[in-house]
C-alpha cells in the first residue's frame, strides 16, 4: 500500500476489534461528518431525498463498516483509506438504494413522519454509537459469522485478532493473497444472502 501506516488509526481499529466501545465512538466522531458531507453531495437523485436522509444510509454504511471491521475484513493502515473505503461503501449504498426506489413503489416521507419531520429527527448529530446501535452491530456481526463455513470463521476470527494474512497464509498452508481474497468473498456472499449490497 502506498499510504504511510498511521499507528494511531492502526491502534484505534484494533481497539474496536477488541471490544472497546470508546474506540467506536472515536471513529464515528472522527469520519461520520465528512461521511455525511459525501452522502449528502450524492443524493441528487430528488426521490431519494425524499425517501433518505444522509443519516439514514450514514448509520446504515457505518454499521456495515464496523460488522466487517469487526470480522477482520478490512486491511487498513491509513485515514485516507478509511476515508476512501467508507466513500465507497457510501457509493454503494446510495446506488443500492437508487435501485430499489426504481424498483419498488416510492414511499411518501409522510407515511412516516414524526412530529418535527423525519427530517428533524435524522439530522440531529450524534455524538457517537448509542447502546442500541453497538447491541446491534453486534447482532450484526453473529449473523455474518453463522453464515460463515468454519474455515472462513477461522480465518475471520485471526484477522480479527489482528494476525496479517502471511501469518494466516502459513497456519493454513496458502497463499496471502488467496486467504485474502476466499474471505472477501465469504463476506461478499453472505452479504448478498442479507441483503447487504454495497
Amino acid at each position: 500500500m502506498n499510504d504511510e501506516r498511521v499507528p494511531g488509526l492502526v491502534a484505534l481499529l484494533d481497539r474496536f476489534r477488541a471490544g472497546d466501545a470508546g474506540a467506536a465512538i472515536e471513529l464515528v466522531r472522527a469520519y461520520e461528518p465528512h461521511l455525511r458531507r459525501i452522502i449528502r453531495l450524492r443524493i441528487r437523485d430528488s426521490r431519494l431525498r425524499r425517501l433518505y436522509d444522509s443519516a439514514d444510509i450514514c448509520q446504515s454504511v457505518l454499521a456495515s463498516f464496523f460488522a466487517r471491521l469487526s470480522l477482520g475484513q478490512f486491511d487498513l493502515e491509513s485515514p485516507a483509506q478509511l476515508v476512501r473505503l467508507l466513500e465507497i461503501m457510501a457509493r454503494n449504498k446510495l446506488a443500492t438504494e437508487a435501485r430499489k426506489a426504481n424498483v419498488t413503489r416510492r414511499v411518501e416521507v409522510g407515511a412516516v413522519a414524526s412530529p418535527g419531520g423525519v427530517s428533524a429527527v435524522l439530522d440531529r448529530p450524534a455524538p457517537g454509537p448509542s447502546v442500541t446501535e453497538q447491541v446491534a452491530w453486534r447482532e450484526m456481526v453473529e449473523m455474518v459469522r453463522v453464515r460463515l463455513s468454519d474455515d472462513e470463521r477461522a480465518i475471520s476470527d485471526m484477522r480479527a485478532a489482528g494476525c496479517e494474512w502471511s501469518e494466516i497464509a502459513a497456519r493454513l498452508d496458502g497463499g496471502p493473497d488467496a486467504v485474502r481474497k476466499r474471505l472477501e468473498r465469504a463476506f461478499d456472499r453472505v452479504a448478498r444472502e442479507l441483503g447487504w449490497e454495497g
